[in-house]
This record gives C-alpha cells, structure tokens and sequence, in this order.
C-alpha cells in the first residue's frame, strides 16, 4: 500500500502486496508524524489517498491499518510538539518551536481558542483537528493555560482517532466511486484540499 501509488499510473499488481504494505505503512506515519510536528505537509490528503489504496486491496487489514498508523503517527506528532512548546515556556529566551506555534496562530484565531477552550474544555481539542487550520489555535490556548502534557493527551487521543477516521472515510469515499485506485486518489486529494481551502475562504469573504 504505497502512498506513492497516487503518482504511479501502472497497476499496483506489478508491485506484490507484501511489499507494498512494507512501504507503505513506515511512510504514512514518517509523514504524518513530520505533518503533526510541522503542519505545512497535507497529512489529510495522506491518509485519504492510503485509504483508496487500501480499499482495493484484498487484505480486510489494509484499512485497519491505515487508521492505526495515522492515528498513531499523529498523536505522537501532536504529543511531542506540544512537549516542546511547554519546554519554550518554561525557558527563559522560548524556543524555535514555541515561535513556530504562536507564527501559525493568528491574535483572533487564538482568543476565539483560549474561549471556547475556557468554556468547553477537551471537547474543544476534540473538535480542533476536524477543522482546517483549528489545531494549532487550540494547542497554543492549551499551552498557555498550562495544561500539563498528560491533559492535553488524554483529549489529544480522540481527537486524533476521530481526524484519522474522517480522512479514511473520505478515501474509502473516493476509492468507491473509480475503479482504478488512482483515480480515487485524486478524488480523495482534490476533496481534502477544497476543505482545507474552505475556512480560508470564509474569512476573506467575512
């Protein structure tokens, strides 16, 4: 199951399973744990064009798979990048890491966060991975009321299963709809990038 299968046009039978999977697996969790730790990588478009793949595989694993190495790959990504945002708080001169979070956290964004976060509590974590472009807002209202790691990924969990499983159904979606699995594929892209797209959008026209 290749992530690359997106790009390839000739049939995945030219490459054995066995092998695929080997590939595969390793690489949507390199991919989407470097996503979670630097959110500029379209994980979304990731898992949904594995999902495709794996929908038109005969193995009943593939899918199951899928959502547990995304899930997996982006609670940890999520875990460590809030680690380092707590250590640049706690230091004197901040960190990289932390600059990163508050550069991709706009003023407004950030104390529409912190409200809901104040009002809501974890249900707002949960929530802040299905919306585009929520999740870092959410995560630097967490640092910044000074959630301890450990309540921050006890809300972090489900909100990574519940991001993981949404993106598969959209790929199990396009996987669906075409017969090749390449074309699911850029089905399953173009459908995570309008929605992507969508917040963006709003905004401008607010």
């Amino acid at each position: 199951m290749p992530l690359l299968a997106a790009s390839a046009v000739t049939p995945a039978a030219i490459v054995p399973t066995s092998t695929q999977q080997a590939v595969g697996y390793p690489t949507l969790f390199l991919l989407v744990l470097a996503g979670a730790l630097v959110p500029v990588i379209p994980t979304g478009a990731l898992v949904s064009s594995a999902a495709v793949v794996a929908f038109h595989q005969t193995s009943p694993l593939s899918l199951a798979m899928v959502f547990l190495t995304a899930s997996v790959a982006a609670f940890l990504g999520d875990a460590t990048l809030y680690w380092l945002g707590r250590r640049g708080l706690r230091s004197k001169n901040g960190s990289r890491w932390l600059e990163a979070i508050r550069s991709r956290a706009p003023e407004d964004r950030l104390a529409q966060a912190q409200e809901k976060l104040a009002a809501h509590g974890v249900a707002v974590l949960v929530l802040s991975r299905l919306v585009p472009a929520g999740r870092i807002p959410v995560m630097l209202a967490c640092l910044l009321a000074e959630w301890p790691l450990r309540r921050f990924s006890r809300g972090n969990l489900p909100a990574c299963l519940a991001w993981a499983l949404t993106y598969q159904l959209i790929g199990i979606l396009g996987g669906s709809l075409f017969d090749e699995p390449w074309q699911g594929v850029v089905a399953a892209i173009g459908l995570t990038l309008v929605i992507s797209a969508v917040p963006s959008l709003l905004r401008r026209v607010r």
